[in-house]
């Protein structure tokens, strides 16, 4: 009898593969040849360098490295093992190959990869008792890293042309109107926050979320919504601030750049910035950014010291809580999700974007390197990349626990982030 997966709700791990693949397929073909070849963000490889990576690093981790199935085409698992993180467009483009192969080639090789990564996912849905402890980390890790790469693709294609993309069949549209949320502060008491999580007690988790550190963390008071489109439009008529990568001017107005459309700036909208230039506003306006610690405080904490799993409770992440799983594609105004506020009534903070930390990203005490995926974490404690916490819209609800740390160099801004301010 197949084993269900207490963090998917799926019944078998060849369906969650079967799911991930169509929506890598349809992510692809939502983009004309031109804008497959093209690589719209200069620090990523083209767009077609994902159609090749994700099936291959699945082959590489579970087939070849996991199990132990001998190499199908070792030149191109070589070339599509693994993307690149370069701190300069030059660096980039010198990381890419003369010339990639044809999309049919990727296209063959792939559904070999495919096929014999099926075979063993059927056989461990047939009989997950003679599943290693080493076989199934490398399945929960192809499993997950697949929709981290969807989010991935879609921030590259968030910067294709307009007429270079067309929208899926029945996608949610965008909605510009709507105020932005009144301001509030929340204080949130001094307590103590939990960061990571024990393997022992979780299905999976990636290396950085292991072992768990407990931190004491002072009083402070915190924004109740996120900072939206309207107060970045005051600091940017302000002189303080430059204009969002998602945004521009079209004859002196300012226009939001959505997936598959542009509006007139959707003031109640959540601004998504990078790291330095939430820092720069923070400063602007007195405050700073919260620390990962007072992240978890946040969204985590309750008055009676206890500490929940999701900031609204228990229950798993649906659409009443928040921005997130796919159920579109761009934002929607802060504030829209009460239901998914927190103990202290903080809302937004997992969903809409995620929410950039002034932490740096590196291990929690007990890290040691997961061995289907060694270099996942370890490459990016180099001081150079910040803690990001929650979730985006297009952030898969398989993602989306209390332990997963995401992170980005801090001028990185194509990234689906947003910030709040401590005071």
């Amino acid at each position: 009898m197949a084993v269900t997966l207490a963090t998917t709700g799926r019944s078998n791990f060849t369906q969650w593969y079967d799911e991930n693949r169509r929506r890598s397929a349809s992510l692809l073909d939502m983009v004309t040849p031109e804008a497959y070849d093209s690589r719209p963000i200069p620090l990523r490889h083209p767009v077609r360098f994902y159609e090749g990576h994700i099936p291959a690093f699945s082959f590489i981790t579970l087939a070849k490295n996991a199990v132990g199935v001998a190499p199908i085409d070792e030149g191109l698992e070589r070339l599509f093992q693994r993307g690149i993180d370069p701190d300069s467009a030059d660096s980039a483009q010198k990381s890419a190959p003369q010339q990639w192969p044809t999309r049919a080639t990727v296209q063959a090789i792939a559904a070999k990869w495919d096929a014999a990564v099926r075979e063993i996912l059927r056989k461990a849905d047939a009989d997950p008792r003679s599943v290693t402890p080493r076989v199934r980390e490398a399945i929960y890790t192809i499993l997950e890293h697949e929709p981290m790469h969807h989010e991935t693709l879609l921030y590259m294609l968030h910067r294709v042309p307009l007429a270079e993309k067309r929208a899926p069949a029945g996608i949610v549209r965008p909605i510009a109107g709507g105020a932005p949320p009144e301001k509030t502060r929340i204080r949130v008491p001094a307590g103590r926050a939990t960061l990571g999580a024990l393997p022992e007690r979780v299905e999976f988790g990636w290396d950085n979320e292991f072992r768990t550190l407990e931190v004491d963390v002072p009083a402070f008071e915190i924004d109740k919504h996120s900072v939206t489109n309207a107060d970045w439009l005051d600091f940017v008529e302000h002189g303080g601030g430059e204009a969002p990568a998602f945004w521009v001017n079209r004859d002196g107005r300012w226009m939001q750049i959505a997936m598959f459309e542009e509006l007139p700036l959707p003031l109640a909208w959540p601004v998504y910035v990078s790291q330095e230039q939430a820092s720069k506003y923070a400063a602007w306006r007195g405050a700073r950014l919260m620390t990962e610690p007072e992240f978890h405080r946040a969204a985590y904490g309750t008055p009676d010291g206890t500490e929940r799993s999701q900031p609204w409770g228990e229950a798993v992440p649906s659409s009443e809580h928040g921005n997130f799983g796919f159920d579109r594609f761009d934002p929607v105004a802060a504030g829209s999700h009460p239901a998914g506020a927190s103990a202290w009534g903080v809302e937004d903070l997992v969903g809409n974007g995620w929410e950039w930390t002034s932490t740096v990203f590196g291990p929690l005490p007990g890290f040691e390197p997961m061995q289907s995926y060694p270099v996942y974490s370890a490459d990016f404690f180099d001081g150079e990349h910040f803690v990001m916490k929650g979730a985006s819209a297009v952030t898969a609800r398989e993602l989306i626990r209390r332990s997963l740390r995401n992170w980005f160099r801090p001028n990185y801004p194509y990234v689906y982030a947003k910030f709040r301010l401590v005071h």
